[in-house]
């Protein structure tokens, strides 16, 4: 079965390319930000699709999802969390808030590493990442959960944060 796109998502795509009309390839992440904005992660089938459309190698738009942490290449999880870790959250607890998110949320770490940055509950209720730098270091530590920002998160409060988001 050959992967399709939406209608409505492909005629946003189109609008799109013609901001690039000098080259098809400037409108790779754009177009990446829409898959992700839909799908929720970049798959294969997303990257050959996308390498498709602009007349690209599949390979020229793969080097722009792995070089970007922005983009997610595995599911995640209903509720996605990303938990700051740039100095001044590392500072003031976002490491002890990612062990009290993960325990709460029942989620294993032990796997992740640059390449595999996501962890998921084994429910797929939650997932979880670390990120760089969520630019609200004067009150650390900071996450999102989705698009919702949280400042100034107690571990302590992690169950209650969580709650919200049933």
């Amino acid at each position: 079965m050959a992967f399709t796109v939406p209608a409505e998502l492909e005629s946003k795509m189109d609008e799109v390319i013609t901001h690039y009309p000098v080259s098809k390839r400037s409108a790779v992440l754009p177009l990446l930000h829409l898959m992700q904005e839909h799908y929720r992660f970049i798959s294969d089938d997303i990257v050959n699709w996308v390498a498709a459309k602009l007349g690209l190698e599949p390979i020229q738009v793969l080097e722009v999802v792995t070089f970007y942490p922005g983009f997610r290449q595995s599911a995640p999880g209903k509720y996605h969390i990303r938990v700051c870790r740039t100095l001044s959250c590392a500072m003031t607890g976002s490491y002890e808030l990612m062990d009290a998110l993960c325990k709460e949320a029942k989620i294993d770490r032990s796997h992740c590493d640059h390449h595999h940055p996501i962890a998921v509950s084994e429910d797929g209720k939650y997932s979880i990442e670390f990120a760089e730098c969520l630019a609200s270091c004067g009150f650390g530590p900071v996450c999102m959960v989705e698009d919702d920002f949280f400042e100034k998160v107690e571990p302590a409060k992690a169950a209650e944060l969580l709650a919200k988001y049933p």
